[in-house]
């Protein structure tokens, strides 16, 4: 087994770790820094409950070593909000009852988030309809960007509401 250290600003806090060259992102998170609000689901990047957001940007972090990420800036649910201080988009969860059993829902917030990140930055979708009038959060391309988080459950209406309500109130970053 080869060790190597690896420093992480997790949800703003510097985190330095010594790990194993093939610990995921996923279980340096979970198991070495005692983060479980990001899911293991599937554990091959088809179910999204792993989303966080690397430098800004949403991935699948049981998809990528933690090594690679040396030195980047990653939010986890836990780094979005507080009981007493929820983001937007956990808030808008909550109203809108955008989760059922709940395995999925860090997940779900955590890709919501980078996803109107991805909007408001003009990065389009398949489903985008037209380049230049600019990115319009419609319900399809809300559903189509969110297609890699899947829900057992079944709460995908409310989930687009739960984005809607956010994307008609203000910006929203991670």
């Amino acid at each position: 087994m080869v060790r190597t250290k690896v420093s992480l600003r997790v949800n703003g806090q510097v985190r330095d770790l010594t790990l194993d060259t093939r610990t995921t992102l996923l279980d340096a998170l979970r198991e070495h820094l005692k983060l479980t609000g990001t899911k293991k689901g599937c554990d091959q990047g088809q179910c999204g409950a792993c989303t966080v957001i690397v430098g800004g940007r949403r991935i699948n972090s049981c998809l990528t070593l933690a090594v690679m990420h040396d030195g980047d800036s990653v939010t986890t649910i836990e780094g979005l909000g507080t009981p007493g201080n929820l983001h937007p988009m956990q808030a808008a969860f909550v109203k809108h009852d955008g989760f059922q059993c709940g395995y999925c829902t860090p997940g779900q917030i955590c890709s919501a988030v980078g996803m109107l990140t991805e909007i408001e930055k003009g990065i389009p979708s398949h489903v985008t309809a037209d380049l230049d009038a600019g990115m319009r959060p419609t319900p399809g391309e809300l559903r189509e960007r969110m297609s890699g988080n899947i829900c057992r459950c079944g709460a995908y209406s409310n989930i687009i509401d739960a984005i809607t309500e956010v994307v008609g109130n203000s910006k929203v970053s991670a």
